[in-house]
């Protein structure tokens, strides 16, 4: 069990998608939070307090959880010295990233002589079965978008709040470590071996009541040259009954391609849709989710109604508007 409250570590990360890890804990568990630890040339700010190492203990920090999700998961060597001093203080290290904590010998070695605990969250706990396809009972939403880094767990996580508030039976499935981090459960897709990761999909959501319905944290795209594996492996092992479109108004390229553009919304519904059809024949688009934070609350309404003409789907900010729209669709299926 991971102790909090948490000291989010956001290290030098160069803008707030890089701090997406410590946004999603800030957001979804802010009682856990005391504050965060930006090392010079830090660009991600995530709204909590800046506190050092021993202002934090003071407050009650039990563990530092690295905050950052960077290109290939690395932990970077301007890090280390922070890591390792919080060690020798009484700090419990989390971590989300590729690169594992045990696997580096100096945290390894420090951990052990303070007798401090180091979690790796990235790795599955479960061997995974293959996936077969078969019919499961029980209802299922994925979100899908049109990049990654965009709001697809977000959109889930709404959606439960708004389903919880409505009487309906659901539950947000993670797939990644701030899901995890966030609930203290579910599967680290990304670092389940290929094989198994549309099956690991299918052991996170087993047969269920009839109108029960599992929201399945969406990763990656299916337009995104790094990423698109995890799409797939949840479209086909999630077996969707719907569909949630996911976008980022105005991004001008895909994150970490800049030699790319991301798909219009037309085309990621056409491309996943039939898709997701090859396992659940009857599932359906229902709405459309977006991340309108860089808009003026004028524009974001602006632009929800504009693209909700143009798709006939309803379409909303699930985190500045709520989901009630999304989980009204959901219900009528």
């Amino acid at each position: 069990m991971i102790e909090t409250p948490y000291l989010l570590f956001l290290g030098d990360a160069p803008d707030n998608l890089a701090a997406k890890v410590a946004r999603g804990i800030r957001d979804w568990r802010p009682d856990n939070v005391v504050g965060q630890l930006r090392l010079a040339g830090c660009k991600a700010d995530v709204g909590v307090p800046d506190l050092g190492l021993e202002e934090a203990r003071r407050k009650g920090a039990r563990t530092l959880v690295i905050g950052v999700a960077n290109r290939g998961g690395v932990i970077a060597r301007s890090w280390k010295s922070v890591l390792l001093k919080a060690l020798d203080m009484g700090y419990d290290i989390a971590s989300g990233l590729h690169n594992l904590l045990r696997d580096e010998a100096d945290l390894a070695e420090r951990a052990r002589a303070n007798g401090r605990q180091l979690f790796d969250v990235r790795i599955p706990l479960v061997k995974y079965p293959i996936a077969n396809g078969r019919k499961r009972s029980g209802k299922r939403c994925l979100a899908v978008g049109t990049d990654c880094s965009i709001g697809k767990m977000y959109t889930a996580l709404c959606l439960d709040k708004a389903m919880a508030a409505r009487g309906m039976k659901a539950s947000f499935r993670a797939t990644g470590q701030t899901g995890i981090l966030i609930t203290g459960d579910g599967v680290p897709l990304d670092a389940v071996i290929a094989d198994f990761m549309a099956g690991s999909i299918e052991y996170l959501t087993p047969d269920n009541d009839a109108d029960h319905w599992d929201l399945i944290e969406g990763q990656g795209s299916l337009f995104h040259a790094s990423y698109s594996g995890v799409t797939m492996a949840l479209i086909h092992g999630g077996q969707p009954d719907a569909l949630i479109l996911c976008d980022v108004p105005g991004r001008p390229h895909m994150r970490g391609l800049p030699d790319y553009r991301l798909p219009s919304l037309e085309q990621v519904r056409d491309t996943a849709l039939p898709l997701a059809r090859i396992v659940n024949p009857k599932c359906q688009v229902v709405g459309v989710s977006l991340n309108t934070a860089d808009l003026a609350d004028d524009e974001a309404l602006e632009c929800c109604a504009r693209i909700e003409k143009r798709l006939g789907l309803p379409t909303v900010d699930p985190f500045r508007h709520g989901a009630d729209r999304l989980a009204e669709a959901l219900d009528a299926l």
